[in-house]
């Protein structure tokens, strides 16, 4: 019976790290929540731009991309709300991103894409396309602007 090489034992041992890292981390990311995009079933319903209020802090967006323009162009929610983007095109593929969300779809005729952010901060939120469409690619931006709700005292300003 032959001893196993010392160099053997080393590829042995890095190779059974490495494939103990790798299990722990899918185990890992699969306990978490991660924010990927949906893909669902094609609808003409999605080809409507609208904003629709569900409660106090949720809201569905059905955001339509076409050259060279978001629809709707502004989206205003307020502060705490949970808002789901339904995102196609109507010609061509599009980027739509949230600057500083983790939102980054694509925006393809015949496919729904389907995210829900939490919007915890006011402010205004760019959409930007990030996949060139065309000669005006861009100036195709659009914005969610997150308000306080009326009548509600902001106490961090006073």
């Amino acid at each position: 019976m032959s001893a196993i090489d010392k160099s053997e034992k080393k590829v042995l041992l890095v190779t059974g790290s490495v494939l103990s890292l790798f299990i722990f981390s899918i185990l890992y990311a699969r306990g978490r929540n991660n924010d990927l995009p949906e893909c669902l079933p094609f609808n003409k319903t999605y080809l409507e731009p609208k904003v629709t209020r569900l409660d106090k802090e949720t809201y569905q967006v059905y955001a339509v991309a076409q050259m060279w323009q978001f629809q709707p162009s502004q989206i205003v929610v307020p502060v705490g709300s949970e808002v789901d983007f339904f995102v196609t095109s109507k010609d061509v593929v599009h980027g739509f991103n949230i600057t500083e969300k983790n939102v980054n779809m694509m925006a393809i005729y015949g496919n729904i894409n389907k995210t829900t952010v939490k919007f915890e901060k006011p402010g205004i939120y760019k959409i930007i396309c990030h996949e060139y469409c065309g000669i005006g690619h861009q100036g195709m931006q659009a914005e969610v602007i997150v308000n306080y709700p009326p009548g509600t005292i902001n106490n961090k300003n006073q």
